[in-house]
């Protein structure tokens, strides 16, 4: 377009030259040259030139974005400028000099007060808003490159036709982006939140655990997934993917191990490890004892090394489970036939529907076909057909070519054997969690398993006495081996502590077992470890670990050997003195610090395992050309911006432990006559000092031999009277 009288505007729209203002009314006029002062340089809006007599200026301070050029109504008059805002003219003469325009731009009241005419009224959730109007490209890019890694979309996505229309519809003005550009932005993003994790990591205050597990992609390249599973300064448990990094063969236990320490000292948390669980490949067992030989040297690990690896229990449980049920029983294939009868043809799946109907079922649930080489899908087949059970014999009743259904001895023995593997299935589905500490689940669910193949070995059903021995020689072989960290875990649980601990080897091995006296000094030597490590000023003295004497269970009723009885309710009756004059030497600082690495420490790999389900979908069939970097780029990115977050907050776990351990403590000293005060925050946040003996007193006194025990099934439902644990976060 053209000023009137002086100014002329040239735009160079596409190739993104510099407009250039040319004065009329001189009789020399210097010819437009290529201004190639720019090249090389990061790209700015399009800004002026003045040619003046004798030379050219190009405008490139950032000011004249804010600011336009008033033409002259006589070539002598001084060259002016306006703000774009509120219309403050300003002398544009080089002799000014920009610095009054760069100052009118901080204080215009335009500038960061929006005008009501920036802003459009939009209708939303039934009443008016406002929304301004002016178009960011920068936000626009970041949000297109958000979607690509969110939605695993290709990079191809910001070239398709459809989806340019519809973004030039919604802004005429956007500047569509290449694949290219958009795989430059997603490295940045990745780089950018590599180093917001890096200094997360590193500023966290407890330990940090690894997950990790290999991989082969469909074009047969091996990647590595390393996850990382920490507790931050909130109790929130946190899991994020550090790397799925590119591993080239071979998969030996040297080069693992090479591979894990790289990774580690890359974010700089090699000096922060508290444990690793892998799965029971032969190649990790020596993976982690070079690990062990790289860090001890770093002093660096907690204990020597004692609690450093963890098998995967989710792992161990499909080993065990699979061993048993190598020989299937007769009545598991009838049930699998009939399941495939039904779902052979849609005319055959409409007479069962009536079945179901008739015999007034919920015809909602699925019916389950099982993959025979997964045990847990043959259990949900059973389960399944086990509640369609009375419809399966409508069913035989009402189509005569339906003739694999069950017998009454069949389907009792199928009932057998479903509530048989019922246990390893909540086992292994407690396991697999990675929103919710599982390090506290695993003692009680292997304590059941283990009193459940007991069980079974002494059953009167030939088929049960031996899928069970063949079960039980391999369960006594991991459980000889296991890791003495996942049954001090159970401490930290409100709803075990060490009772259950007790517990659980008097029922197996009887009072005053080596196996009882061996996880308590293991508890005390660790704790013990993080007063020796810590640079607390004043700390108290360690805990000894007191006694080895167990002492046995006082107050509880003696129980008959049936398993049919619930065996949690049977240690809700369970009372002992064990412990209690120790934890009053306890300090609660140290505690807590030993409590958010414990809690964080992952029984399974499913972590690991679930990004190499992602990594499928990024590296398909359809794209399996991706470079391992953006494999990488992507598989994490997402992770750390859109993965799932935790729904346990662990300080609430936290507080309740505090709560039973000193009412628990109290209880014990109220006994012999002391008397001890706790910090009760009420409704409205102020805190009471109040004497905790006293709420005993009068239960003590009408004869309550026993502390109150947070009930295991018991949910919280108000925080807001606690007791304030001092030394937690």
């Amino acid at each position: 377009m053209t000023y009137p009288n002086s100014i002329s505007i040239e735009e160079d729209g596409d190739t993104g030259s510099s407009d250039s203002i040319e004065e009329t009314g001189h009789t020399n006029h210097q010819s437009q040259c290529p201004d190639t002062s720019a090249i090389g340089k990061k790209k700015l809006p399009p800004k002026a030139t003045i040619n003046m007599p004798g030379k050219k200026r190009r405008l490139s301070s950032e000011v004249w974005d804010y600011f336009e050029f008033i033409p002259k109504k006589d070539p002598n008059d001084e060259l002016k400028c306006r703000c774009k805002k509120c219309g403050n003219e300003y002398s544009a003469e080089s002799k000014s000099g920009t610095g009054n325009l760069h100052r009118h731009v901080k204080r215009c009241v335009k500038m960061t007060t929006k005008d009501i005419g920036q802003y459009l009224i939009t209708f939303d959730k039934g009443g008016l808003a406002t929304r301004n109007a002016q178009f960011s490209q920068d936000k626009f890019r970041e949000l297109l490159v958000h979607a690509i890694v969110r939605h695993e979309l290709p990079f191809s996505f910001v070239e398709h036709e459809g989806i340019k229309n519809i973004l030039t519809y919604l802004e005429p003005q956007i500047r569509h982006i290449t694949r290219n550009t958009a795989k430059s932005d997603v490295k940045k993003l990745h780089a950018k939140e590599v180093n917001r994790l890096g200094s997360e990591l590193r500023g966290c205050p407890s330990r940090i655990c690894l997950t990790s597990d290999a991989w082969t992609s469909i074009v047969t390249d091996g990647y590595l997934s390393l996850t990382a599973h920490f507790i931050d300064s909130n109790w929130l448990l946190q899991k994020k993917i550090l790397n799925f990094s590119y591993m080239p063969p071979s998969h030996n236990g040297v080069a693992l191990a090479e591979k894990i320490y790289s990774l580690a000292s890359s974010w700089g948390i090699e000096k922060k490890l508290f444990a690793i669980t892998l799965d029971n490949a032969s190649a990790n067992d020596s993976c982690v004892a070079i690990l062990k030989n790289q860090l001890k040297l770093k002093n660096s690990l907690i204990c020597d090394g004692m609690l450093f690896h963890v098998r995967c229990c989710a792992h161990i449980l499909n080993l065990i489970v699979q061993d048993g049920l190598k020989e299937i029983d007769k009545s598991v294939e009838l049930i699998r036939e009939c399941v495939k009868y039904v779902k052979g043809s849609q005319t055959r799946k409409l007479r069962f529907t009536e079945c179901v109907t008739q015999t007034s079922l919920d015809s909602k649930k699925t019916l389950v076909q099982d993959v025979p080489t997964r045990w847990n899908s043959t259990y949900r087949m059973l389960s399944s057909a086990l509640y369609y059970r009375l419809a399966f014999c409508h069913l035989q009743l009402s189509d005569s070519n339906f003739r694999c259904c069950p017998s009454l001895e069949e389907w009792g023995r199928v009932e057998k054997i479903c509530s048989f593997l019922q246990v390893f299935y909540e086992a292994t589905n407690a396991f697999s969690g990675s929103k919710y500490p599982t390090s506290n689940l695993y003692f009680p669910q292997v304590f059941k398993i283990q009193l459940k193949l007991s069980e079974e070995c002494n059953s009167s059903d030939d088929f049960m006495r031996r899928i069970a021995s063949q079960m039980f020689v391999k369960f006594n072989k991991y459980w000889s081996e296991f890791n003495l960290l996942l049954a001090i875990a159970v401490v930290f649980d409100p709803r075990y502590k060490f009772q259950f601990i007790e517990f659980s080897y008097n029922k197996l091995y009887g009072p005053g077992s080596n196996e009882l006296v061996k996880v308590r000094n293991a508890l005390f030597d660790v704790y013990n470890e993080y007063v020796k490590t810590s640079n607390t000023p004043g700390a108290l003295s360690s805990c000894s670990r007191g006694s080895n004497e167990v002492y046995s269970p006082h107050g509880a009723k003696e129980q008959e050997d049936n398993q049919s009885f619930d065996i949690l309710e049977e240690f809700d009756q369970f009372d002992t003195f064990e412990f209690a004059c120790s934890a009053q030497k306890v300090n609660w600082n140290y505690l807590s610090k030993l409590a958010r690495d414990i809690l964080c420490v992952p029984v399974s790999t499913v972590a690991s395992e679930s990004a190499f389900s992602l990594g499928g979908r990024i590296l398909d069939q359809f794209r399996s050309s991706l470079s391992p970097q953006f494999v990488e780029a992507l598989v994490c990115t997402k992770d750390w911006l859109f993965g799932d977050k935790s729904e346990v907050a662990l300080n609430v776990l936290v507080v309740i432990k505090a709560v039973r351990l000193q009412l628990e403590v109290a209880w014990r000293m109220h006994k012999f006559g002391i008397i001890m005060n706790a910090v009760v925050v009420n409704d409205e946040g102020q805190s009471i000092d109040i004497d905790v003996s006293h709420s005993f007193r009068m239960n003590f006194e009408s004869g309550m031999h026993q502390p109150p025990r947070i009930c295991r099934n018991s949910l919280i439902t108000s925080t807001r009277t606690c007791v304030k644990w001092l030394g937690a976060a």
